[in-house]
């Protein structure tokens, strides 16, 4: 358990009397339409008795506490096993991007319903033909006296079957490079000519979605930011996105903890997992891609705390939580028993082995973050393109 501080303290008696154990069955794994609630209910909670995001200001629901006591709420709500925020998306990613760049009204509109998880956010990136390569993007919108027209479609959209406005990236200057051109929205998800289908995963859950525009109406102050200036809005929103990485690395901890717990128990069969040396050379294996996550994490926060923006040293950051939770996913399998994977209820094992399956693809692919890494970090050649015409 991590030392004492007035805050922690007073979380921790907040916590002991508010989550009980009805409370944690209700948001347990997996996720459904009455654990999301659950979820939300007691988001709001958390944000009623300031516990939501203490490092905003208070004036949108936060504590004006630093980056230190933010992560030291998050370490207490793990130690716990209590969730963190249900927006996670909308809090950690487009939030700062509407205090940094929105105006007074989006601001006063926007935050509190985010934070309390009263309205639930997606972010509009990928495309069928744009995913980690974000100014491919094709879905355009066309500015019409007082609204934009937007049509267009995005993919694997976290919680977009759920969501009640959408950070949407759209091209709004089709005759500029591709970087320039881009806009960003904050696009209301209850708009006419609006299409969700839901994305079913080999997990069995339908935590993504496809969105499709059809000729829909967008006021047009609903940009965020200026015309034709979104890709800083994506700099900074993907930014914010990397800056998470403690929360990951406490979550990590939290699966290495239950996986040596289990690999320690005897199973039925009257056998340890833990007596392989098979198994405990994998175990510790995770161990040290835990440790790095957890190097990786002080190292952001002290940049954050510095007043750095994390660059493209953020892709390592996002192999080593990719990777490893890949990594721990096969050998929770393997200690759980491969029988977990085809039973008809999977355990907790088989489905986080699944799940991890996106990690590849999540946040940038594996293949892209690596060329980032030897280009931009590394200082390596660059990769041939195979497009011609490309325009940069």
């Amino acid at each position: 358990m991590p030392g004492s501080s007035p805050m922690r303290t007073a979380l921790r008696a907040w916590l002991a009397a508010r989550f009980t154990s009805d409370t944690a069955a209700a948001v347990a794994p997996p996720v459904t339409d009455a654990s999301f609630e659950a979820h939300r209910r007691w988001n709001a909670e958390l944000y009623d008795a300031g516990w939501a995001a203490v490092a905003w200001p208070a004036e949108y629901g936060g504590r004006d506490a630093d980056l230190g006591g933010q992560l030291a709420v998050a370490e207490e709500l793990a130690a716990t096993g209590a969730p963190g925020p249900v927006n996670a998306i909308g809090v950690a990613n487009i939030a700062p991007a509407i205090m940094a760049v929105g105006t007074p009204e989006q601001r006063e509109r926007f935050l509190r319903p985010m934070l309390r998880g009263d309205e639930i956010w997606c972010q509009g990136m990928s495309e069928p033909d744009a995913g980690s390569d974000l100014a491919a993007l094709r879905c355009r919108a066309e500015l019409h006296g007082d609204h934009f027209v937007v049509n267009g479609q995005k993919t694997w959209n976290s919680n977009g079957d759920r969501a009640h406005w959408c950070q949407l990236y759209v091209r709004t200057d089709a005759n500029a490079s591709r970087h320039r051109g881009i806009s960003c929205l904050l696009v209301d998800m209850g708009s006419p000519g609006i299409e969700v289908r839901p994305i079913r995963t080999m997990a069995g859950d339908a935590g993504f979605a496809d969105v499709f525009f059809h000729d829909v109406r967008v006021p047009a102050d609903a940009l965020l930011g200026a015309l034709h200036e979104g890709w800083a809005v994506a700099t900074r929103t993907l930014s914010n996105e990397r800056a998470g990485v403690a929360v990951l690395a406490l979550q990590r901890r939290r699966k290495l903890d239950r996986l040596i717990e289990q690999a320690t128990r005897v199973h039925h069969d009257g056998r340890r997992p833990a007596d392989d040396a098979r198994i405990r050379a994998a175990i510790a294996e995770c161990y040290i891609d835990a440790r790095i996550l957890e190097f990786l994490a002080h190292r952001t926060l002290g940049a954050a705390r510095a007043g750095r923006q994390p660059g493209a040293e953020g892709s390592v950051i996002k192999l080593a939580w990719s990777l490893g939770d890949q990594r721990l996913a096969d050998v929770a399998v393997d200690v759980a028993g491969i029988g977990t994977v085809a039973a008809k209820a999977p355990a907790l094992a088989a489905r986080e082995l699944l799940a991890s399956r996106s990690l590849t693809i999540a946040g940038g692919t594996t293949e892209v973050n690596r060329t980032i890494i030897g280009e931009r970090v590394l200082g390596l050649p660059k990769e041939p393109s195979i497009s011609q015409g490309d325009r940069t």
